[in-house]
């Protein structure tokens, strides 16, 4: 093959010399007009045998790959891993944070892909349902709840600011729905917002719906079998699942315990896990009530 290219960069010098434009150079000999233009330029500045054989020696021997660091590679597993299976955006930061090194999203998935399986958690061309818009904090607030098989989590978000909430409960009931109502308006988003988003669940019925207009303007249902118009609450739910509770059965005997982890979580979460909605930055580091 280099045999061939020398040939092609001869002739190709021979029909410049003749005054042959460089774009016909290209197409007789099945090349890009750009790599036409260097062999050119190299010959005017070496000479046709100086750069033939410094063209020779550049094609010698392999190509050495991209090397890192063993170290980094571990610092980048045990980030990973310690952070509840996070992704390539919030390695990135912790990376930074706290060892000053600050590599690529792609060559950090490269080294992740070396330990681990991954898949995309995104499918091309879904269509997705109609989901509420906040341009500012307090603007919507989504709330659901979680079955943890004899204990329940109320769950609740401001879809702008990322703050969010949770009560453990021993039933999924509208009183209990209510009970959460009242704790997270007062004690997380102000006491007020423009429009709070629950499902069709029994728990967000009768008490709940009773008191729902003391802390905001407009209540909406999501429609049934739309999980994109819940969107930040199902994903905070996830959230919630994998760094915290787990999807392990709870009794009524572990409300402590449960209420003891997510106090933990919140905390965490709310004051050192990154968020990408919110360029790299925990909630409450930005949004200070």
């Amino acid at each position: 093959m280099d045999m061939i290219n020398q040939t092609q960069i001869v002739l190709a010098w021979e029909l410049y010399e003749q005054g042959v434009p460089q774009l016909h150079i290209a197409q007789q000999l099945g090349k890009h007009r750009e790599t036409i233009h260097l062999w050119i330029v190299g010959i005017q500045q070496q000479g046709l045998l100086p750069f033939l054989e410094s063209y020779e020696k550049a094609k010698k021997g392999p190509r050495v790959k991209r090397q890192t660091d063993g170290l980094i590679k571990w610092w980048i597993w045990d980030i990973r891993k310690r952070e509840y299976d996070c992704c390539g955006e919030k390695i990135q930061y912790f990376l930074k944070k706290e060892k000053g090194i600050t590599l690529a999203v792609s060559h950090i998935y490269d080294i992740l892909h070396e330990k681990y399986i991954l898949r995309s958690k995104w499918q091309k061309n879904r269509k997705r349902g109609a989901v509420p818009h906040a341009s500012h904090p307090r603007e919507v607030i989504q709330m659901d709840s979680i079955d943890l098989g004899g204990l329940f989590a109320f769950t609740g978000i401001d879809i702008f600011t990322k703050e969010a909430d949770i009560l453990i409960a021993p039933t999924l009931t509208s009183l209990f729905g209510k009970q959460f109502l009242h704790r997270s308006m007062k004690r997380r988003f102000n006491n007020h917002v423009e429009l709070l988003q629950t499902d069709g669940g029994s728990e967000f019925k009768l008490e709940f719906r009773r008191s729902v207009f003391q802390f905001c303007d407009r209540f909406r249902i999501a429609r049934p079998y739309k999980k994109n118009e819940q969107s930040y609450i199902e994903s905070f739910n996830r959230t919630v699942r994998k760094e915290c509770v787990g999807w392990n059965t709870y009794q009524q005997s572990d409300l402590t315990e449960c209420q003891t982890m997510v106090k933990s979580f919140l905390q965490r979460y709310h004051y050192h896990r990154p968020h990408m909605g919110l360029n790299m930055k925990p909630p409450l580091s930005i949004f200070q009530s």
